[in-house]
């Protein structure tokens, strides 16, 4: 989560300074930070997921918050990568623009910001680990939907 807030501090940066030095490093921030840090350990987290769901007594499909956890960090994964494409053409843009051209880039918000609320949702579940398992889960819906 720390990498993600420093990541979304560096995009508010970036959408709010006037200063062109400013917009330029924080977007060469964005890259680097992003590349080295962030999507390293969205992948970390995503493969210590999957070791510890199949060696663990939770198990990946006996409860639902187990496997919503793990869909929330897969797409999570995704999504940072693919963003990351176009951080890497901005901060590329960003290095050669005129001062004009910086102050027309803005920042980088969105996509930090709803990651952090998926790390929280998910930092929750897996503290909280609420009852219910998958099996009964989908009982409940079955016998909702066909009634």
């Amino acid at each position: 989560m720390g990498a993600a807030a420093c990541y979304l501090v560096l995009g508010m940066v970036a959408g709010s300074t006037s200063d062109p030095g400013a917009i330029r490093s924080a977007w060469a921030a964005l890259d680097l930070l992003g590349w080295t840090v962030v999507v390293p350990l969205a992948v970390a987290a995503l493969t210590t997921g999957l070791v510890v769901s199949r060696t663990s007594a939770w198990g990946l499909f006996k409860h639902w918050w187990v496997l919503l956890s793990l869909v929330l960090t897969s797409l999570a994964t995704v999504v940072t990568v693919l963003h990351m494409l176009d951080v890497s053409e901005t901060a590329r843009r960003a290095a050669v623009a005129t001062p004009d051209e910086l102050l027309r880039l803005g920042g980088d918000t969105f996509h930090p910001a709803a990651g952090l609320v998926v790390l929280l949702v998910v930092a929750v579940l897996n503290v909280y680990k609420p009852r219910g398992r998958l099996a009964a889960a989908l009982q409940q819906a079955y016998t909702t939907g066909a009634s």
